[in-house]
């Protein structure tokens, strides 16, 4: 059976609201935004959640929405850990220790690369696995990443929330031991999901003129952007401060993106994968 044909679609003045909210301004003019178009426009992540269970019939439709990303030459390279376990749940937020919407949230998600099991299926058919590189690491990655986008689509057409925890990578082994990994197996970033309480406001994204390059790579616009860009965005709390420094009035998102850039960050992560069999040369 094929998909739906689109159905309605948004008046001028409500397509340009969305994309205003996006961006903060109206860089172009958008065509008709069919309602499907218009739900991931105005996207945004939930932070408060009910108490209210999510159904296991809605929850599958959602993970069968997560299943319909495409994925690297269809091999399919990730898994997606699940867990109503609010002992688990509530282990993983206590490590990350500034996420407590993580406990309000009945399920938690973890989006993994899965190298194994291309490992077993090459077994399976008595051939030898040739691809534990980089590029494969590369590939899984972007195969769980792309489930998760389009699970968290999925959720959010179901009238669910959701908000990405990349976090658990700071936390290798405890995801590791809770969920029982084995070789081959890495967390990519986590998910709440639950029925929100509230949805927080749409977050201002890059001008188009910075990320979007046309026939070529040209970054000369970033710095003339990144004035009115951070003025879009209420300041944040300052990122590493310990390192950088307090600021009590708070950063830009062009300043904390500085601060935390220049702090390296999960050092153990190549030394982890290669302990569980992930080689990345």
């Amino acid at each position: 059976m094929t998909a739906p044909a689109p159905g309605a679609t948004l008046s001028a003045m409500d397509a340009e609201a969305l994309i205003r909210a996006r961006y903060g301004a109206l860089p172009f003019t958008p065509a008709e935004v069919p309602e499907a178009l218009a739900a991931l426009l105005g996207r945004s992540v939930t932070r408060r959640y009910t108490a209210d269970p999510v159904p296991d019939a809605l929850l599958d439709t959602v993970l069968a929405g997560a299943q319909s990303a495409p994925a690297k030459s269809d091999l399919q390279q990730y898994s997606i850990l699940v867990t109503r376990d609010a002992a688990k749940i509530a282990a993983i937020a206590d490590a990350i220790g500034t996420m407590p919407w993580i406990k309000e949230a009945p399920i938690l998600l973890v989006f993994c690369g899965d190298v194994r099991r291309g490992r077993l299926v090459c077994a399976h058919h008595g051939r030898a696995h040739a691809n534990d590189s980089v590029d494969t690491f590369l590939n899984a990655t972007a195969d769980a990443a792309l489930a998760m986008g389009f699970g968290i689509m999925a959720a959010h057409h179901a009238g669910l929330g959701t908000c990405p925890i990349s976090y658990v990578r700071n936390h290798l082994d405890l995801i590791a031991s809770l969920f029982g990994l084995p070789d081959g197996v890495f967390p990519v970033a986590g998910l709440t999901l639950g029925f929100p309480a509230a949805r927080n406001a749409t977050s201002p994204r890059l001008p188009p003129s910075v990320v979007v390059h046309r026939e070529g790579y040209d970054d000369s616009g970033l710095a003339p952007a990144l004035p009115a860009y951070d003025a879009l965005r209420p300041p944040g709390k300052p990122r590493y401060p310990e390192v950088h420094g307090p600021k009590p009035e708070g950063c830009t998102w062009s300043e904390n993106a500085a601060r935390q850039l220049s702090v390296p960050e999960r050092a153990n992560l190549r030394a982890w994968l290669a302990s569980k069999g992930l080689n990345l040369d």
